[in-house]
């Protein structure tokens, strides 16, 4: 009897452990204002990223993928929650007390912890902050561990004086000088630079959980711009240097500009060749992607490198040139190599995250699991996606069927521009009197899409400068 029921609490210890082995690492890499064609393996001619180029060959590269808004909290909001922009709880730049999230909020990383996972976030956060933000500080919202920044404005300085480490200031050796009329300052005698000692770290939190199914949420700063830099000396490419670039007769913010994206690149190589030292590569997914489109607030020059590729507009547009990013997912030996055109977004990462995990999904979920296009099986596609804006007045833009585009400012009832994506990538034409069916359509979706959230109602008359 003893050894029945011996043999028995073995074959359950073996059976969970083979489950519990089964499920992968999961990886999610965010680069910040990292636009489209930003990638050779995206078009880019003038930048050189061999990594990435390297992690697209081998992997699935999407050529269809939305971030989850056109600026930074919101487009984590998205990604954390599973919810889209006008559900998810942080709906743009805004104040402390409300760009933050709650009690209550589900995210990713609860959803990963809930389940067994040892959880990191290594880098830049922007939805939660000591003070009036605390609701929102990462180890709230299922994350073991932090290191990096909690304010996304305290970010645009590469070389701080100081990080935070879980709820803990920690000190660097960095000067800070202010400089121009707000102050804001600029590093000088520096020393550290953020994204080598969040790499540094996001390189020994895999060491350490190396044994065990473990989520990464990396989220570097680089490329985005030290914004009181650009405006106090009129560069805001701010790097240790420019790298194989230093000898090109360019301005110093485009020599910048283009160091700092290959050396994002060089991390991804590094992280790359450490998970295959560590013998778990074919146990780890790595997701990379951008948080929106690219920036021009370093002041390079957009034409020299035309980061949005084909696509209309940049950051803070709703075109696609300030939604759609890259995106590529590396699974040695699960994911096999190709292109995908499968539409998709950043609300799409909590159910793939769950399903991979073996985990249940919140009820409240706009995503949909991308584990069926990972692996090579039929995808369930939306019929919607949708973003907004709320800055110089309130926007809002909805993609229907993976192919219709609606745009909509001025207010509720104000037509919507129509751009068919199939025969106009560029979204030039508004075709709404040639299609009033997809118009209304669209039209009458956008006006039900969102939810009230007393912090973000909309604003739909643009805001008037000072005289």
């Amino acid at each position: 009897m003893h050894l029945f029921r011996l043999i028995a609490l073995v074959s359950i210890f073996l059976v969970s452990h083979s489950a519990f082995s089964a499920r992968p690492n999961l990886i999610w890499i965010l680069a910040d204002d990292l636009g489209y064609a930003d990638l050779g393996c995206y078009g880019q001619k003038v930048i050189t990223t061999p990594n990435l180029d390297r992690m697209a060959k081998e992997g699935l590269r999407f050529t269809h993928f939305y971030s989850g808004a056109t600026v930074c909290a919101p487009s984590r909001s998205v990604l954390m929650t599973g919810l889209h922009h006008g559900h998810t709880r942080v709906r743009g730049n805004g104040k402390p007390s409300a760009q933050c999230l709650k009690e209550g909020d589900v995210t990713v990383a609860d959803v990963l912890k809930k389940a067994g996972y040892k959880t990191a976030l290594i880098g830049k956060w922007g939805l939660g902050n000591v003070g009036e933000a605390e609701s929102g500080l990462p180890r709230k919202h299922g994350f073991d561990y932090f290191y990096g920044f909690l304010s996304q404005h305290h970010a645009h300085n590469h070389f701080p004086d100081y990080l935070w480490r879980n709820e803990s200031k920690e000190p660097l050796s960095n000067v800070i000088v202010p400089i121009g009329e707000d102050g804001a300052g600029y590093a000088t005698e520096a020393i550290h630079y953020a994204d080598d000692l969040f790499t540094e770290d996001a390189l020994k939190f895999v060491t350490e959980n190396k044994s065990a199914p473990f989520f990464l949420y990396w989220s570097m700063v680089i490329p985005h711009a030290n914004n009181e830099r650009a405006k106090a000396l009129g560069d805001g490419a701010h790097v240790p240097d420019y790298g194989t670039y230093a000898d090109k007769d360019w301005p110093k913010q485009d020599k910048g500009q283009a160091a700092m994206i290959s050396r994002l690149d060089s991390y991804i190589g590094r992280m790359m060749a450490h998970l295959k030292d560590l013998g778990i590569s074919d146990q780890t997914l790595i997701i990379f992607t951008s948080d929106n489109g690219p920036h021009n607030e370093s002041k390079h020059d957009l034409t020299r490198f035309n980061p949005s590729g084909p696509y209309t507009g940049i950051k803070r547009t709703l075109t696609d040139g300030g939604i759609r990013v890259p995106f590529i997912a590396w699974w040695p030996g699960k994911v096999h190599p190709g292109e995908s055109d499968h539409v998709g977004y950043f609300a799409d990462w909590l159910p793939t995250a769950a399903e991979l995990a073996g985990a249940p999904s919140p009820e409240k979920t706009d995503g949909i699991s991308l584990a069926p296009t990972l692996f090579g099986r039929k995808q369930p596609k939306h019929e919607f996606l949708y973003w907004e804006f709320h800055e110089g007045g309130f926007k809002q833009a909805a993609l229907y069927q993976g192919r219709w585009k609606g745009i909509r400012s001025g207010g509720p009832d104000a037509p919507v521009q129509l751009f068919d994506q199939k025969n106009d990538i560029a979204e030039q034409t508004n075709v709404a009197d040639q299609h009033p069916d997809i118009a209304t359509k669209i039209s009458a979706y956008l006006k039900t899409a969102r939810t009230p959230l007393a912090e973000w109602e909309p604003q739909w008359e643009a805001k008037k400068k000072k005289k």
